[in-house]
């Protein structure tokens, strides 16, 4: 499975996702915003025109981190990714 992650190390959400993962030997490419300006501008392309943004920027909040499957389906919830890592492993 291929899976990326838009974040930053700033974000204790963030940082708590990726040692789980981490811990569960997952692989993935964390694209980290908060040094990279080209990081920064893709994520915010995709939080700036798709809708499952919208309730997240209503609360004034940033929307990450952000997990994107290789299928292009993205979720905010690392229990999410977690159930699909497991299924896909059965």
């Amino acid at each position: 499975m291929k899976l990326i992650i838009y974040g930053t190390k700033t974000c204790k959400d963030c940082v708590d996702a990726l040692e789980i993962l981490k811990q569960k030997d997952v692989q993935y490419l964390f694209l980290e915003f908060s040094d990279s300006i080209g990081n920064l501008k893709r994520f915010l392309k995709i939080r700036d025109t798709h809708p499952m943004f919208d309730p997240v920027k209503e609360k004034g909040n940033i929307g990450v981190p952000l997990f994107i499957f290789e299928d292009k389906t993205m979720t905010f919830d690392l229990n999410d990714v977690l159930a699909r890592i497991e299924q896909e492993n059965a």
